[in-house]
């Protein structure tokens, strides 16, 4: 029972809205503008255990959030968790770097889409602005940019009905389309075009430079807890968490077929420097263009599948943290007419905006800072789930995950592994100074403002008013 005076959310999201908003999030672009990195650093076969351990690793990641969504079904589901096991401290950290990392995934949306139309369509590299990171930033690329942004902010303000009917058809024809291109690289393709299967001189560090952006690629899964609270009627809390398990096992078969399909078509080490790898295989190696335009088809419909997911996760974390008064009141408020978190839909448009215009430059700072942000949410979610076993015993629990304290705790120990990868200066995979560095100093900033932001509403507010606006009880 919701509490009095509580700002709700429209009910109207059914089970298949629900799988196709956690699998179509989850798969976005980064497989057909990414995949020349992972095939140079790792090789196929390092890839393809980077994605095979990762998935394992989200899995256990995965097990807390199938534990905790039905637990407790509210809306920005972290930061609810982080609350009840330790107060507003942590709800506000889990929460801050949360909503970060899904739009960083929001704006690298953003910047995709402009690189993958000019595969089709070359003359949208026009009127080159400005650069960053020596790419240039063309006024084509971000006109595209803005419009779809603008019409993504337009459907998550007219609730969320509209963009569950949106994300189920997308990724309906995604699922179609995918199958099509990646049977054919697999019938098509010659098992022996994979060899080597490591890349040369990387060893140890090329695998470790795909697996620390794992949570990037992954992310997504979590996206069925931010939209709990809008389910209907007629869904159950405890298929929700069976639900999360199964898109994280469907999108790591996905990543893994891929690299294997994609790799067959030809000597993939040709394939390291192509502007699009996936689509160029194709057409290429199997001489066939329309197997190009079904991927780059594929990757457009998945580009704004993960984009739609992402924005509608990152609008519900920042609802919940106003909401709660955590940080500023002003974004828990709903619209009076479709029920959507107006005031957080809208910071969340700006927001990817001003993502937008730093370019094709940041593709891979965003990557890498997301999967740095995502990463302290989940290792905040596993420790979660230790603490309220421990200390909230009494809260219904609709699914007990197998294998009793191991998975949390193995899903904190990989977390915080991937943190220490990144911040230490010797790490292969730590972020690069000064862009990735400066981006994560600035969203701290933009943190520690908020917070002090927020600051009047946390001293007023009652702390059983903050319970049941946070919890719903």
């Amino acid at each position: 029972m919701s509490a009095p005076g509580r700002p709700e959310l429209q009910r109207s999201v059914k089970l298949s809205g629900f799988f196709a908003l956690a699998f179509g999030s989850m798969i976005g672009v980064g497989w057909v503008t990414a995949l020349g990195s992972w095939l140079a650093g790792a090789g196929p076969g390092g890839a393809i255990a980077a994605f095979v351990a990762g998935g394992g690793l989200m899995l256990l990641v995965g097990l807390c959030y199938a534990e905790l969504t039905p637990m407790l079904p509210v809306a920005g589901g972290e930061v609810a968790y982080a609350y009840a096991a330790s107060g507003t401290g942590r709800a506000f950290v889990v929460g801050w770097f949360l909503a970060f990392g899904y739009l960083s995934v929001s704006a690298f949306e953003a910047i995709s889409v402009g690189r993958v139309l000019s595969y089709l369509l070359p003359a949208i590299d026009a009127w080159p602005l400005y650069t960053v990171a020596g790419e240039p930033v063309y006024g084509a690329h971000l006109l595209l940019g803005v419009a779809l942004t603008a019409a993504i902010t337009g459907i998550n303000y007219r609730g969320v009905q509209a963009a569950a009917a949106l994300q189920t058809w997308l990724t309906a024809i995604f699922v179609a389309l995918t199958v099509v291109f990646v049977g054919a690289g697999l019938a098509l393709g010659d098992i022996g075009s994979v060899r080597p299967w490591l890349a040369p001189g990387q060893g140890w560090g090329g695998f470790l430079g795909v697996f620390v952006t794992i949570p990037f690629w992954f992310v997504g899964f979590d996206t069925i807890p931010q939209a709990a609270e809008e389910a209907e009627a007629t869904v159950s809390p405890r298929r929700l968490g069976l639900l999360i398990l199964a898109s994280i096992g469907a999108a790591t078969a996905f990543y893994a077929v891929l690299v294997l399909s994609v790799s067959m078509t030809g000597p993939w080490q040709s394939l390291v420097d192509a502007k699009l790898p996936t689509a160029e295989a194709f057409e290429r190696a199997l001489g066939a263009p329309w197997l190009a335009r079904a991927v780059l088809l594929s990757a457009l419909l998945g580009l704004l599948t993960s984009w739609n997911g992402f924005f509608l996760a990152g609008s519900r974390v920042l609802f919940a943290l106003g909401r709660g008064g955590i940080a500023t009141a002003g974004l828990g408020v709903t619209h009076a007419r479709y029920g959507s978190p107006s005031a957080a839909v809208l910071l969340s448009g700006a927001v990817t905006l001003l993502g937008a215009l730093l370019g094709r430059g940041a593709l891979l700072p965003f990557v890498n800072v997301g999967s740095f942000c995502i990463a302290v949410a989940f290792l905040g979610v596993a420790v979660s789930t230790l603490e309220l076993r421990r200390k909230r015993p009494e809260l219904p629990r609709p699914y007990r995950p197998p294998g009793g304290d191991w998975p949390p705790r193995l899903a904190a120990v990989g977390a915080a592994f991937i943190l220490g990868c990144m911040v230490l200066p010797a790490s292969p995979a730590a972020l690069a100074w000064p862009t990735e560095w400066l981006i994560l100093g600035g969203f701290l900033a933009a943190g520690a403002a908020a917070w002090k932001m927020g600051a009047a509403g946390r001293a007023t507010m009652p702390e059983d008013e903050r319970k049941s606006l946070i919890l719903g009880r």
